[in-house]
Formats: structure tokens, C-alpha cells, sequence
């Protein structure tokens, strides 16, 4: 879900943000503008309030400062987060092996469309303690890869079943790794000799082999 603004496209810089009394939300679209120009650590409370076109006072309404913002819109990216991480799983159909490697390409995708709230989410050094609503939200988002997790495992034989939280811990920095180098839409992306979606699928199925995981099997029809 791309965030855009009343009356303009993504990016544009014309009829910023306050429309209808709805001051929040103008500024959370600010926050998403100024991290795609500036990154997270880039800009002020009071600058995020120039941009929404509201003075400088009139953020304190709604957000205590600048960080408390940035969590709000952090929080927002991993709820868009998980439901794309949980669309692209679809409940491990038509088997784990397929929908997992769905699942890669998803975090890949929303890196390279949503680099701004990928930013907000990774990378503003807030800690996950200072709101319970986004722990809960990226808990979430995390929640879906371990649970892909699990029913990866169970297609191993039940004596060579690692811990099921190590696994998707291993399997998130692998994937994360390459988003954030390689699969970025914004000036962070590095270039790589191939594709992203190639490069994580080429080191999940060296780490699953490792691990002694049998070959995907052929999905149906």
C-alpha cells in the first residue's frame, strides 16, 4: 500500500497534508516524505509540522515529540508488514516449501515499495520497549515467519528438528540482510551481480539443505 496525500501522488511536493481537521494523519504522510528525503534521524518536530503546513505548536496535539511520531509511523509499517508477510504466506498452500519462498519475495517487496516506512521501522534506533503497541505490532509481523518456520520443521525427521525460534531468527537476518543491501527502493540499495529475489532464494535453500531439510516438493496441478 503505497501512502500518498489528498489531492497529490507519493513524493510530490504540492497541497501538503492538512485537510478536514485530520492533523494526524498529515503528519505521519510529513514523517513518510521527510524520511524518503532525509532519513529517520534527518529532519525536526518542527519541520515535520512545515511540511504538513501546520505551525509549530500544533503536532504537540497529537505526539509528545519528534520520536513518539516516528513510533506511530513505525507501528503503522509493520501492521502493513504483517498483512503482506500473512498475504503472501496464504497459510502455507500448497505446501510450506512454495508458500515460503512467496513469503521471501513478499519482505523483498515491501522493502523496495515502502522504503520509507522500511526505514521507520528498522532503522530510527527506538526501542521496541518504548511502546507496547509497536512491540506487539512487529511481534506480529515476526510471528508470520515463525510460524512458517515450524511447518518448514515439521518436514524434518522429529530427532533433526532445530529450535523453532533459533531457525526464524536465522531465517529473518538472512532475509532482512539481503532487503536492506540489495532490495531497497531507495538511494541505501546497493547493486548486486543478480536479482535480490535470486540471492534469497539461492542462500534459503543452501541454509535449509544444511540443515538437512528434504527437497520442495513439486507444488500441485
Amino acid at each position: 500500500m503505497k501512502w500518498t496525500r489528498p489531492g497529490g501522488s507519493a513524493g510530490s511536493s504540492d497541497a501538503r497534508g492538512y485537510h478536514h481537521g485530520n492533523l494526524k494523519e498529515a503528519l505521519v504522510r510529513a514523517a513518510l516524505e521527510l524520511i524518503a528525503k532525509k532519513g529517520p534521524a534527518g529532519f525536526t518536530f518542527a519541520e515535520a509540522a512545515r511540511f504538513a503546513g501546520v505551525s509549530p505548536a500544533a503536532p504537540y496535539r497529537h505526539f509528545r515529540d519528534r520520536d513518539e511520531l516516528l513510533v506511530d509511523v513505525a507501528r503503522r509499517g509493520f501492521d502493513l508488514f504483517e498483512t503482506a508477510l500473512a498475504r503472501a504466506w496464504g497459510g502455507g498452500r500448497p505446501n510450506a516449501f512454495a508458500a515460503f519462498e512467496r513469503l521471501g519475495k513478499a519482505y523483498l517487496r515491501f522493502a523496495r515499495e515502502e522504503p520509507a516506512y522500511y526505514s521507520a521501522m528498522f532503522e530510527t534506533g527506538l526501542s521496541l520497549e518504548s511502546s507496547p503497541d509497536l512491540r506487539t505490532a512487529g511481534e506480529r509481523a515476526f510471528g508470520v515467519l515463525r510460524a512458517a518456520t515450524e511447518q518448514l520443521i515439521a518436514a524434518m525427521p522429529a530427532e533433526n528438528r532445530p529450535p523453532v525460534l533459533m531457525m526464524a531468527l536465522h531465517l529473518w537476518a538472512l532475509s532482512h540482510g539481503i532487503a536492506s543491501l540489495f532490495g531497497r527502493g531507495d538511494g541505501a540499495q546497493r547493486a548486486a551481480p543478480i536479482a535480490p529475489e535470486e540471492l534469497l532464494e539461492a542462500a534459503m535453500l543452501i541454509y535449509l539443505r544444511g540443515l538437512g531439510l528434504p527437497d520442495a516438493p513439486p507444488p500441485r496441478g
